[in-house]
């Protein structure tokens, strides 16, 4: 039997907003669970619309191992009875050029429903959670280096991947459920790949027209910079105020961080603002100087750098807010 995305057994995580018969994402890191009676699962997607290379996703079952695969229209998942299961997908990563933000979107996690013996019930996930919001960093750009095709571009579905990134970790590590927000070359000051606009314009949507549709999150991590070093202090420093006050009017009690840009982009003045933003709303707002945690080279960390920023960054979390 076919069971739409509207099931409750169907559970979205992330940046999905409804679209059509489907629920779309183009936020990595975006997570659908599903529990299902039978002894395979066959997942339906919307690739409508989507260029090659397709995004390449995660599938994990029954908590087992994570299989890495494109997304295709159907995908065909075994079980080894026909008992209840319990199926995950995440976003892992796409090719960070195609359009994600203008109708028709090219790239896209778009879930239509599934096909199974019957619906099973999904246990509440009342975790916390942390809203991480950056650039490609924050998405999982280049976190391998894996090359296959001769346009670079076209690797990036085996090179990205959202839960190698210091985001993923600390959340993890803190016992928080994620919501991600991480487009390539996107600033406070500038828009980035795809053509998602600068950080403030896109903040509120899951793409163009799309309003976010999870709760208030408890915890908002902000890391802007890399990209905005261009176009120099003065802007940068209003422009991440504006991205400020637009956070705090949507989420009245979020918990907020500002993480440094790791490259050192313009550290000084982000703490100032931080503090005085504080003293003009009587904020808590959390500054947290990560300059240098990792290399200069390369821009975006391996694996091993990100874990190196989660490492630091998790102790320091854990000691502010008691987690």
């Amino acid at each position: 039997m076919f069971i739409p995305h509207t099931s409750h057994s169907v559970r979205f995580t992330g940046r999905f907003a409804p679209d059509g018969d489907a629920m779309t994402a183009t936020a990595t890191g975006s997570r659908i669970e599903i529990a299902f009676k039978g002894n395979q699962i066959v997942l339906s997607f919307n690739i409508d619309d989507c260029v090659l290379p397709f995004p390449h996703i995660w599938i994990r079952t029954d908590g087992g191992a994570r299989v890495e695969t494109a997304v295709d229209r159907w995908l065909t998942v075994e079980t080894k009875d026909d008992g209840e299961h319990y199926v995950e997908i995440i976003f892992k990563g796409a090719k960070e050029i195609q359009n994600r933000w203008y109708a028709p979107l090219q790239n896209k996690l778009s879930f239509l429903g599934y096909e199974a013996d019957g619906e099973a019930e999904l246990w509440p996930d009342d975790r916390k959670t942390i809203e991480l919001v950056g650039d490609s960093i924050t998405e999982g750009v280049l976190t391998y280096d894996r090359r296959y095709y001769p346009n670079d571009q076209d690797n990036r579905v085996f090179e990205d991947d959202v839960c190698r990134t210091y985001g993923w970790l600390t959340a993890q590590g803190l016992g928080l459920r994620s919501l991600h927000m991480g487009y390539g070359a996107v600033g406070v000051t500038r828009a980035g790949c795809g053509s998602v606009p600068k950080a403030a314009d896109a903040y509120p949507y899951c793409w163009d027209g799309a309003p976010v549709t999870y709760d208030h999150p408890d915890y908002i991590l902000i890391n802007h910079g890399a990209n905005d070093r261009g176009n120099g202090e003065e802007r940068y420093i209003a422009e991440y105020r504006g991205l400020l006050e637009l956070v705090r009017k949507t989420h009245p009690d979020a918990k907020i961080i500002c993480l440094t840009a790791f490259c050192g982009a313009f550290p000084d003045a982000l703490h100032k603002l931080v503090d005085e933003f504080n003293a003009d709303h009587d904020d808590d707002i959390f500054f947290v100087d990560a300059t240098l945690w990792v290399p200069l080279e390369p821009l975006h960390p391996l694996t091993d750098g990100h874990k190196i920023i989660a490492d630091r960054l998790i102790p320091i979390l854990k000691e502010r807010y008691g987690l």
